[in-house]
C-alpha cells in the first residue's frame, strides 16, 4: 500500500515550500492530503459558515498550487496546528505529515516550525520539512539521499532506500551534497513515534535539502506492496 502524507498548509510561501515537497513525495507514490488546521470556532452560525467557507478556499488555492484539483482536503480546529495534525494523521492513518520551514528561515536552509517541532517530541507519525523558498527549485533532482540513523533501528534504513529507489538515487551516510535527507529517532524513543537528538537536531538545522524523520521502528514504506 502506499504511503500517505498529510501537507500542513494555511497559504504562507512556507507552506508552499511544503507543496513543492509533497510533489516530490507524490513522485514516489505518496497519496496526499492537504489539511489547514483553524483555531477557533465562531458561536454565531453565519460568522461559522463563513470562517468554514473561507478555510475551504484556502485549500482550494493550494490544490491548485499544487496542480491537483482531486486531491484530498480536510479542514481541523485544535488550538494548536502541531496537535491537530497529529491527531488527523491518527485519524487517516497517515504515513507523514510535511511542513515548510519556519518562516524567519534563510532561504536554503531548514528550521523547524513549532507545530512541527511539536511533532518531533514525542509525535505519532513521520514528519518531512522542506527548506525555504524550495518551491523555486524548479523539480529538483535527486542522486543522493543521505542517512542518519541508529544502526540498531533499520526504520530510517529501510526508509531512505526504499525512497531512493523510487526516486531512482542512491543512499550515503554522508550528510553533504545531498538531496534529501532521512533521520532516524533516537534509540530512547517509543516504538511508533518521533524523538530526534541533539547530533539530529544539528544535521536538521544544517541541512539545505528536504528532510523526512521517521518515527523508531516504524519505516515509511515506499515500495510498491505485491499482494501475496
Amino acid at each position: 500500500m502506499a504511503p500517505t502524507a498529510i501537507v500542513s498548509y494555511d497559504d504562507t510561501l512556507n507552506d508552499l515550500d511544503a507543496l513543492a515537497l509533497a510533489r516530490v513525495l507524490a513522485t514516489a507514490g505518496t497519496t496526499l492530503t492537504l489539511a489547514y488546521v483553524r483555531h477557533t470556532t465562531q458561536t454565531q452560525r453565519d460568522r461559522e459558515m463563513l470562517e468554514e467557507n473561507d478555510a475551504e478556499t484556502l485549500l482550494a488555492r493550494g490544490a491548485r498550487w499544487l496542480g491537483d484539483l482531486d486531491v484530498a482536503r480536510r479542514v481541523v480546529v485544535s488550538a494548536s496546528t502541531g496537535a491537530g495534525l497529529g491527531w488527523l494523521a491518527e485519524q487517516e492513518d497517515a504515513d507523514i505529515v510535511v511542513f515548510g520551514s519556519d518562516y524567519r528561515t534563510a532561504p536554503g536552509h531548514v528550521s523547524p516550525q513549532q507545530s512541527a517541532v511539536t511533532l518531533l517530541e514525542g509525535g505519532p507519525v513521520a514528519v518531512a520539512i522542506a527548506p525555504a523558498n524550495y518551491r523555486l527549485n524548479g523539480g529538483p533532482q535527486f542522486g543522493r539521499v543521505g542517512l542518519l540513523a541508529d544502526p540498531a533501528d533499520e526504520a530510517a534504513a529501510q526508509t531512505a532506500g526504499e525512497l531512493a529507489d523510487q526516486l531512482d538515487a542512491d543512499v550515503t551516510r554522508e550528510l553533504r551534497n545531498i538531496d534529501l535527507l532521512v533521520v532516524g529517532s533516537r534509540s530512547e524513543a517509543r516504538p511508533g513515534y518521533v524523538t530526534i537528538s541533539a547530533r539530529a537536531q544539528n544535521a536538521i538545522e544544517a541541512s539545505t535539502a528536504p528532510v523526512l524523520i521517521v518515527a523508531r521502528a516504524v519505516p515509511v514504506r515506499f515500495a510498491v506492496q505485491v499482494p501475496a
